[in-house]
C-alpha cells in the first residue's frame, strides 16, 4: 500500500494517475495547503520542501522500512521503476522519456504554476509583467509540446511517464488563457489521455475523496506565499 499526500492541484494529480495506470493500491491523504497543513513538522518529515505531492511506500521494492518520496517527477520515476511500466528499458528510449520528464519538471509545471499565481493572487500592480512573462512562456512550452506531438502519438512514441507528468497542466489550459485550437496536436493528445480509464478513475477518486479547498484569498496568501527560511523555522 502507498499513502499519497496531495491536494486538488495539477501537480499533485499526476501521482494518482500513475498509480491507477500501474494498478498499485494506494490511499489518498488530503493535505490542505490553504490551511497550512504542508508546514507541519510531521509532513515535512515526508516532504522536506513542504509541498504536495508526496508518498510513503509501505512495501518498497528494495525492501526495508517505509520509504517516503517527494517531488512529483521523482515519485513518478520511482513508480515506473517499481512497477516496470511506462519507462522503456532500452537506453535511448529511456533517456528520451527522462528528458521530457525533466522538461515538464523544469518548465511546464513551474511556469504554469506561476501563470496561475499572477492570474489569481498577485497584487494589481504586479500583474501586467507577470502575466505577460508567464502566459507567454506557457504558450511557448505548449508550442514545443505541440511540435513534438506532431511527430508521435504520444510524447516519446509510446505512452509513458512523460505523458502522465505533462498532461495535468494541459487540463488547466483554459485557466491559463491558452487556446488549444492553436495547438491541434496537443489538443488531440490531451483528449486521448482524458479518455484513458485510469485517468478517469484518478480524477473521480480525487473528486470523491479530497475535500474541496475552503479558504479566503488572504488565508491562502498567508499559507502559500511570502514565507522565508526563518518564518518556517528552517534556520
Amino acid at each position: 500500500m502507498i499513502d499519497v499526500y496531495l491536494e486538488r492541484s495539477p501537480a499533485a494529480l499526476k501521482v494518482p494517475i500513475m498509480l491507477e495506470e500501474c494498478g498499485i493500491p494506494y490511499r489518498m491523504i488530503h493535505v490542505s495547503v490553504s490551511k497550512g497543513a504542508q508546514h507541519r513538522k510531521e509532513f515535512r518529515e515526508i516532504s522536506p520542501n513542504g509541498k504536495v505531492p508526496a508518498i510513503v511506500d509501505h512495501q518498497p521494492s528494495m525492501g526495508g522500512p517505509p520509504l517516503p518520496v517527494f517531488e512529483s517527477a521523482a515519485i513518478i520515476l520511482y513508480l515506473a521503476e517499481r512497477s516496470g511500466q511506462f519507462l522503456s528499458a532500452e537506453p535511448r528510449k529511456r533517456l528520451e522519456v527522462i528528458q521530457w520528464l525533466f522538461w515538464q519538471a523544469a518548465g511546464l509545471s513551474p511556469m504554469s504554476g506561476q501563470a496561475v499565481h499572477f492570474t489569481r493572487y498577485a497584487p494589481p500592480e504586479a500583474q501586467p509583467y507577470g502575466l505577460l512573462r508567464y502566459r507567454n512562456e506557457v504558450n511557448r512550452l505548449y508550442g514545443v509540446l505541440n511540435q513534438q506531438l506532431g511527430k508521435n502519438e504520444f510524447i516519446c512514441g509510446e505512452y509513458s511517464i512523460a505523458d502522465i507528468a505533462s498532461y495535468t497542466w494541459t487540463v488547466a489550459a483554459e485557466h491559463l488563457q491558452q487556446n488549444l485550437d492553436d495547438f491541434p496536436n496537443l489538443k488531440r493528445w490531451r483528449e486521448a489521455i482524458a479518455r484513458r480509464p485510469a485517468v478517469v478513475r484518478a480524477y473521480e477518486r480525487a473528486q470523491a475523496e479530497l475535500q474541496p479547498p475552503q479558504f479566503t484569498d488572504q488565508e491562502m496568501r498567508e499559507n502559500l506565499f511570502g514565507h522565508t527560511a526563518a518564518s518556517l523555522g528552517l534556520i
